[in-house]
């Protein structure tokens, strides 16, 4: 098969509204690439993936390492993003062909009068993402008139707004100091604040300060599942013009999820390498993230009130945006989805 390139994309300016997906972390070294069918003779169709890195994506990495595009005819190139704003004004731009974004970044894009649409549930964080403090922090309440770390408009900022509002606070009843998910860490440390706001890898690395006694994770992902949600996104005219081609993605990823769960072992080795982790953190990482099977797909396009529905999320995440301006109104719900690609899988 042929290998190129990654494009890495600095940061800029942050897009349209909405909460983002993870920060880059190590340069990831990954393209999916297949070889041209030898029966028909044809090349490769190719597209571009604008993507950020994140335990979530582990079935890419297995894919990209297995070459499970080839039997597909299809490569594709991930275009590392190192600020995840940037990731749908790229999709608007037609810069690249769809991207991994949040699923409150969808809805802050369809709002904004843009067409891109969800066509892949990835995964929710699972306690993945939380929010820790040292021993003086007790409860939510305890939180005003605080000093808190976390990285604005990300999933961090998001877990904290709704950890806040169920205890009647918002963010003026503390002082929000910003620093990306990495600093949190040294920062607790130091002691320059008592409650941080992150998720992994640098999630363990706190709770794993001073023998695991030090700080404590007060609020999380596990308690709001399917409120931070990953998800393959594409513009509603590249998804009519080249729907093949984001059936030969979806299916590449989902027999990377297979493989993942038939070979845990070599899948975290895969991954670990990807992620310049071990692969016994890649397994303690993967604690904190559900990547959804395919059987189960279906149920985040249903009308649910329930919050692993995009229908039930919907409704809080939109309020959120509403609330902090974010947003003028919360979009159709409908407008934020295609399902066909899932509905065909999950018929066969």
């Amino acid at each position: 098969m042929g290998i190129s390139t990654p494009v890495r994309v600095s940061c800029g300016a942050s897009g349209p509204a909405g909460w983002t997906r993870r920060l880059f972390k190590p340069l990831l070294s990954l393209v999916l690439a297949a070889a041209a069918s030898a029966a028909s003779g044809a090349g490769p169709a190719r597209m571009k993936i604008g993507t950020t890195v994140w335990i979530g994506y582990g079935p890419f990495y297995v894919a990209e390492a297995l070459d499970l595009y080839k039997k597909h005819n299809l490569q594709v190139s991930l275009q590392v993003f190192s600020d995840p704003a940037l990731i749908a004004s790229a999709i608007a731009s037609g810069a690249i062909d769809g991207g991994t974004l949040t699923y409150d970044q969808v809805i802050g894009q369809v709002a904004a009068g843009r067409a891109q649409k969800v066509v892949l549930p990835i995964d929710y964080s699972n306690g993945g993402d939380a929010i820790v403090a040292d021993k003086t922090i007790a409860r939510l309440a305890d939180f005003k008139g605080q000093k808190i770390g976390f990285n604005p408009l990300s999933p961090s900022d998001f877990l904290l707004t709704y950890a806040l509002k169920t205890a009647g606070l918002t963010d003026k009843d503390i002082t929000p100091v910003s620093m990306t998910p990495e600093s949190v860490p040294a920062a607790m440390a130091s002691g320059q604040m008592s409650i941080g706001v992150t998720y992994e890898p640098s999630l363990s690395q706190i709770l794993g300060q001073g023998g695991g006694k030090k700080f404590k994770v007060v609020f999380s992902s596990r308690e709001t599942p399917g409120l931070i949600a990953d998800v393959l996104v594409f513009d509603d005219k590249t998804i009519q013009a080249r729907p093949a081609e984001i059936s030969a993605i979806i299916g590449a990823y989902l027999d990377g999820l297979a493989y993942m769960k038939a070979k845990p072992d070599d899948a975290a080795k895969i991954i670990g390498k990807f992620m310049g982790v071990t692969p016994k953190q890649v397994k303690e990482q993967l604690s904190g993230v559900y990547n959804i099977p395919m059987a189960e797909m279906p149920k985040a396009f249903a009308k649910s009130a329930d919050t692993t529905s995009y229908y039930g999320s919907a409704e809080v995440i939109g309020k959120l945006l509403l609330d902090k301006g974010q947003i003028k109104a919360i979009p159709a719900i409908e407008a934020t989805m295609d399902a066909r690609f899932v509905t065909a899988l999950t018929k066969k």
